[in-house]
């Protein structure tokens, strides 16, 4: 097959697989915006079926299918430049022990699929680079702050199986590229905060006081429970914890500068905002955003194993490399979320 420019720099056809998910829902429409073309893949598995608000754009197709097929994934790929692996298993912290053994297998067999339809579509189509969605938890065992890009290799491996996983994608991107020469680009976010992110319907339920969580992340988590009038307000452990929590349409300019920079390729990033924010920080401004000077208390519950107390990542190679840099700060963030996550519990998705 010939392969043919279209012409224009950097303007490319991409294939997203999980398009209909959290951090795509803010990939896709960030690489419609700057000219692509872009293809989507989704079951559905998690949410349910979500229109998006790109669903007719006339440079988008979604379709419904599983990555696990991987002649539908070779169709699909066959005439792309780049291919995002995003689709995965995927929740918050008690995600990680409620769904152990899911998390390994599924996800494995769906990385699997993709890198297979990845190779052939490289060796026999035009395909030029896969970027692989990969996970700050890769460092779950790091003990250097902040932690730099190759720290994965150099710390103990992850405890849970779904850091483990995802460490075991970055070397289907090192194997794939040993054996068969295709390029990639690993992509580390940190703590993605957005709209977007609603009740996954196969997930069972669990109590933090008087709330029934989503079983997501701890953003929309604090925020329903405010919203709902827990008072003490419930939080794991300590409230300690730190993270770096980045808006998820900083996230997509910093996957499609991945995507697009040719110093990205063969190469890994950490995509975060710099600053850091313990879970107490972030429940009491939220606390302040919806209750004002109302006092706040706090009750806490037992953490989870699998609960990293920090996780502070490196930003400074994706900033000389890509000239990628995180511009909203946590209070804009919780300004766009707030809203969202209560008309989402007043509409009972949440």
């Amino acid at each position: 097959m010939e392969c043919i420019e279209t012409g224009r720099k950097n303007i490319m056809k991409i294939l997203v697989t999980g398009s209909a998910g959290f951090i795509a829902g803010y990939l896709v429409d960030e690489l419609l915006r700057h000219g692509h073309t872009v293809v989507g893949i989704d079951n559905y598995s998690k949410y349910g079926f979500i229109e998006k608000s790109y669903d007719k754009h006339p440079n988008y197709k979604i379709i419904k299918g599983d990555v696990k097929d991987t002649d539908l994934m070779k169709e699909l790929i066959a005439d792309c430049d780049q291919v995002v692996a995003i689709a995965a298993m995927i929740g918050g912290i008690t995600y990680f022990h409620e769904y152990a053994y899911d998390l390994l297998a599924e996800n494995e067999r769906i990385t699997a699929s993709t890198f297979d339809a990845a190779i052939w579509a490289f060796k026999e189509r035009c395909l030029k680079k896969i970027n692989i969605l990969s996970s700050s938890m890769v460092y779950e065992s790091a003990s250097v702050y902040p932690t730099p890009e190759g720290e994965q290799k150099n710390c103990p491996p992850p405890l849970s199986t779904y850091g483990f996983q995802k460490l075991a994608c970055e070397y289907f991107a090192q194997g794939a590229y040993e054996q068969y020469k295709l390029p990639y680009t690993i992509i580390r976010p940190f703590n993605c905060v957005g709209i977007g992110e609603q009740r996954a319907k196969n997930e069972k339920e669990i109590l933090s006081g008087n709330v029934k969580l989503a079983m997501s992340h701890v953003v929309p988590d604090l925020v329903q429970k405010v919203l709902k009038g827990q008072d003490p307000l419930h939080i794991l452990g300590e409230g300690n914890q730190i993270r770096h929590y980045t808006y998820g349409g900083d996230l997509a300019r910093g996957i499609r500068l991945c995507i697009e920079h040719e110093k990205a390729v063969n190469d890994d990033f950490n995509l975060s905002t710099s600053v850091s924010t313990t879970v107490k920080e972030l429940a009491t401004l939220i606390w302040q955003k919806i209750n004002g000077d109302k006092p706040l208390t706090f009750i806490h519950d037992k953490a989870f194993e699998y609960d990293v107390q920090k996780r502070v990542p490196a930003v400074e190679k994706a900033k000389k490399l890509l000239g990628f840099e995180a511009a909203t700060d946590l209070s804009a963030t919780l300004d766009e979320v707030i809203p969202w996550v209560k008309e989402q519990v007043a509409l009972g998705n949440i």
